[in-house]
């Protein structure tokens, strides 16, 4: 017999449209009059809308479709402006950064300027969308924690494409936009700088990556356990413990030893994704400005073996004892 719920299937909860919370003195009005969507209503709440924007959040969508439109058009000028090509080769195509003559100077546009401008309008884009998040946390009364989890995203942006290239003296160190020749220069600058992996902030990084998604998959596998009894709920669960909460606290105890509560977990959760891209931007920071390669390093510091000798060392005979000069 199916049960209310499995692994596969989703039940949609809904009610009256819910239009939110009353905006603070001289907001404009949210957009779209809210609506549901089957749909969307499968990986997420099925309402659509109302939206809001405000000046920053328009000014983040402009700069933002300007700076991927100039990424697009040059990548459609590569392909002769040819719409199947530029389809075909996508993956393969790039906008790269100046060469290493022009150091941090504005070359032509041709020759990385595009790359600059492009770069300029997308952190511009995502610096805007960050205030604008923390503004409308701060002005609804919320946490500021979606803010400070996006900011530590834009730290690791910032180094590759900013704060490292600055401090190298050239824009040529920073990261193409492409999607193989991203990963390419990832490839080879961790050849160029004796192997990331010997790189403790990207040990760090990595492990936190991990971490996060093995918290994020034990949290989700539990509250879908336990959602044939409402779990999902989590804020009724919170303020008056059903037998789901009871159910899902067990369960951890006896398999974990302990029990992550629905709060702590989220903390957990927090602390391990945005702890990923803020170690890693400083392994990243630190390579070739402070350490110029990771091995090495390694070796120096005890981390890692030195690599064995090829062929025996060869003695001297002269040097022996017993021999006559």
């Amino acid at each position: 017999m199916i049960q209310y719920q499995n692994l596969f299937t989703a039940v949609q909860v809904t009610g009256p449209v819910q239009s939110g919370v009353p905006l603070p003195p001289g907001d404009e009005e949210r957009l779209i009059k809210p609506f549901f969507w089957h749909l969307m209503g499968r990986i997420g709440n099925a309402q659509i809308g109302p939206i809001y924007l405000g000046p920053l959040g328009l000014a983040s969508l402009i700069l933002g479709t300007l700076s991927f439109n100039i990424i697009g058009f040059n990548m459609l000028a590569q392909v002769n402006w040819s719409p199947v090509q530029f389809v075909k080769q996508l993956f393969w195509l790039a906008l790269e950064p100046p060469p290493p003559a022009y150091g941090l100077s504005f070359p032509p546009m041709n020759q990385g300027g595009w790359w600059l401008l492009a770069g300029g309008l997308l952190t511009a884009s995502m610096l805007l969308w960050w205030a604008r998040t923390y503004r409308r946390a701060r002005q609804l009364g919320l946490g500021t924690h979606l803010a400070w989890a996006f900011l530590s995203a834009i730290w690791l942006f910032l180094v590759l494409g900013f704060f490292r290239p600055v401090l190298m003296g050239s824009w040529s160190e920073a990261v193409p936009f492409g999607i193989f020749p991203h990963l390419d220069w990832t490839a080879a600058f961790s050849l160029r700088y004796g192997n990331l992996f010997y790189n403790p902030f990207h040990a760090l990084s990595i492990a936190f990556l991990y971490g996060s998604t093995l918290l994020f998959a034990m949290h989700a596998g539990t509250i879908l356990a336990v959602s044939k009894f409402g779990g999902e709920r989590e804020i009724e669960q919170i303020v008056d413990r059903g037998t789901a909460t009871e159910r899902a606290a067990l369960f951890w105890r006896w398999t974990m030893g302990f029990n992550a509560t629905m709060e702590s977990i989220h903390r957990w959760g927090w602390w391990f994704a945005v702890l990923c891209p803020l170690v890693g931007g400083i392994g990243i920071l630190l390579t070739g400005t402070v350490v110029d390669n990771w091995y090495l390093w390694s070796v120096k510091h005890g981390v890692a073996p030195g690599y064995p000798a090829p062929i025996p060392a060869i003695i001297d005979p002269a040097t022996l004892q017993g021999v006559k000069p």
